[in-house]
C-alpha cells in the first residue's frame, strides 16, 4: 500500500486535531471590529497555535477609513485571548503603534474583557451557521477559503441591511 499524499488527506490547510488525535481538522482564525464585522479570516490546520497567526491577521486588515487626511492603516488597540499571549506578538503590536490588550497566561483575565470577547465568539457563531464551513467537506483549501469569503460578505451585507430601530 502506498503512503497517502497531503492532497488526499485534505491539503495544506488541514492538520491533526489537538483534541481528537485520530482525525485531521482545520481551524479558523478571525479578526473583527468592535461590532463583530469580520475583517480577515485565515484557515489553518487544527494543530496550529493561535499565536502564530496573530500578526498575519493584523496585517491582513485593510486600511481604516475615516476623517479626511492621511488614512489610519491600523486600529488603535487589539483585544486578544490568552492563546495569543507572546512577547513577540506584544512587541510587534507596539512597534506598529497598536495597544495590545492580551490577558497573560496563568493570570486572571483583563477586567471587562468577557463582554468584548463575546463579540468575537458571536462572529464565529455567525460564520459557522453556514454548515459547509463548520463541517469542512472540501478537500482543498481554495474552495473553502472562497466559501469563507462569501460567508463574510453575507454577514456584512446582513449587518448593513439590518433595519434600525
Amino acid at each position: 500500500m502506498r503512503p497517502r499524499q497531503p492532497a488526499e488527506e485534505g491539503g495544506g490547510g488541514v492538520g491533526p486535531s489537538p483534541v481528537d488525535r485520530g482525525r485531521s481538522g482545520s481551524k479558523h482564525h478571525l479578526i473583527c471590529d468592535g461590532n463583530g464585522t469580520p475583517l480577515k479570516v485565515i484557515t489553518t490546520g487544527g494543530n496550529i497555535p493561535d499565536v502564530t497567526q496573530a500578526l498575519a491577521l493584523v496585517d491582513g486588515v485593510p486600511p481604516v477609513a475615516g476623517l479626511p487626511g492621511r488614512p489610519r492603516k491600523r486600529s488603535k488597540s487589539l483585544l486578544c485571548d490568552k492563546g495569543h499571549d507572546s512577547r513577540h506578538v506584544r512587541r510587534e503590536l507596539i512597534r506598529r503603534r497598536i495597544l495590545p490588550v492580551i490577558s497573560r497566561r496563568g493570570e486572571p483575565d483583563v477586567r471587562g474583557s468577557g463582554k468584548l470577547h463575546y463579540v468575537v465568539e458571536q462572529t464565529f457563531a455567525l460564520l459557522h451557521r453556514f454548515k459547509r464551513l463548520a463541517v469542512g467537506w472540501e478537500r482543498r483549501p481554495d474552495p473553502h477559503d472562497s466559501l469563507i469569503s462569501l460567508a463574510c460578505a453575507l454577514i456584512c451585507w446582513r449587518r448593513l441591511n439590518k433595519p434600525t430601530a
